[in-house]
């Protein structure tokens, strides 16, 4: 699929305004070695533990390490596992809905220079044929492990709560065509988000439920009593939650209500600053909790790249100060976050516990993934995807399959 008319106008108007991409600090890989990380404040599932060591070897977490290992002392830092975001549609310049496989392969690198080292690529509304090709093309970099799989935001959303989606392809969710986009993606569909109020959402729910991806509430005009229905149908995640629906109500408590409160319920959440109040997110952990709570970036082709003028799908749209907006009437598009700032901000400013943000970030999402039985926790036999922090919260190094994407940096 070609990029929209005047892309790579945009493009050069990025660079000319001093954007660059992200770039990166090469170190030496293990090569067969094993890693020590000692001193450092391990965060564990059952908890954090100072003073502590890590083991790796080879592209594993192992409990005890070899006669020559190489010890590294990370003393004064944080340990904590590999992030991993549902819900990304781009980085470093490049879109995940748009542009070749090298341009795709720069913004996955570019979030795991952030500490994203498990990446679900979500595309954006545009023509259905458009959608199948490029579900095709990303099912192949799913089978070469550079994406954990597909997530489908759009076509079938309410133009009440489209966001910043292209409202003339906006469609009603057929289940046929649901079907088309899941065999399209041969296996590597692993969430669609929809409007399941309008018609042939909640069959569409069930076909999804049916076939094993994840039937996500979003971009939503729905009452509480129909997001009650869906739940019930099969959906299991709300969409950024508080974005793109019905605020809450106390006469008419709209889906936020119905989200929170329902346990099989995991909700989204965007910690940029810009999308939601600290006060709101303080709420959702509050009736949710760490276990049902994933940070999302919703990050677009700006992250990790800089201001300018970019596309988001069909739709013009200005980053400024590192905030998303449409070109055309303001709304937000998105985000240009990373998920080393959503942690930074979740224990700096939000006030969430170091353990809370780790759930978050790493464990919720794997397990919704599905995928908890090699990432998301810091434990022996499972995938060397770890974040080293400093005492500030800054990132220091990023470890992916037991290889060094960044670091580490010790001076």
């Amino acid at each position: 699929m070609t990029d929209a008319p005047g892309a790579r106008d945009s493009a050069d108007m990025r660079l000319r305004r001093g954007a660059r991409p992200a770039t990166t600090h090469p170190h030496p890989a293990t090569a067969g070695r094993a890693v020590v990380l000692s001193g450092a404040t391990v965060v564990l599932p059952t908890g954090a533990v100072e003073n502590g060591r890590l083991v790796v070897n080879g592209t594993r977490i192992t409990a005890t390490a070899p006669e020559n290992a190489r010890f590294i002392d990370v003393t004064g830092h944080y340990v904590v596992p590999g992030f991993v975001d549902l819900h990304n549609h781009g980085g470093g310049g490049a879109s995940f809905t748009s542009g070749p496989v090298d341009d795709i392969l720069k913004g996955i690198h570019t979030h795991r220079l952030h500490g994203t080292t498990t990446l679900v690529a979500s595309t954006v509304t545009v023509d259905l044929d458009s959608l199948t090709r490029r579900a095709g093309l990303l099912s192949e970099l799913a089978e070469q492990g550079e994406i954990a799989g597909i997530h489908f935001e759009g076509p079938f959303i309410s133009p009440c709560r489209k966001g910043a989606h292209s409202a003339k392809l906006l469609r009603d969710p057929d289940p046929a065509e649901v079907r088309r986009l899941i065999d399209a993606a041969r296996g590597r569909a692993k969430m669609l988000t929809l409007a399941t109020e309008l018609p042939g959402g909640l069959d569409s729910v069930r076909l999804l439920a049916d076939h094993g991806v994840i039937a996500a509430i979003g971009h939503t005009d729905a009452t509480y009593e129909q997001t009650v229905q869906a739940i019930d149908a099969g959906a299991t995640v709300a969409t950024h939650l508080f974005n793109a629906m019905p605020p809450l109500g106390h006469r008419s408590p709209g889906p936020i209500t119905a989200l929170l409160e329902d346990d099989r319920i995991t909700v989204e959440l965007i910690n940029d600053g810009t999308h939601l109040h600290p006060a709101a997110l303080r709420l959702a952990f509050h009736h949710a909790g760490a276990d049902r709570v994933a940070f999302i970036t919703d990050a677009m082709d700006a992250a990790g790249f800089g201001d300018g003028r970019y596309w988001l799908g069909p739709l013009e749209v200005e980053v400024a100060d590192g905030v998303a907006r449409l070109v055309a009437d303001g709304t937000i598009a998105g985000s240009t976050l990373t998920l080393d700032r959503a942690f930074k901000r979740a224990v700096t400013v939000d006030g969430l516990c170091v353990e809370d943000a780790v759930t978050a970030l790493s464990a919720t999402p794997a397990r919704l993934l599905g995928m908890d039985d090699t990432i998301g926790s810091l434990e022996p036999g499972k995938s060397a995807d770890l974040v080293l922090l400093d005492s500030a919260f800054e990132l220091k190094g990023v470890m992916r399959r037991g290889e060094w994407v960044v670091g580490p940096q010790l001076g």
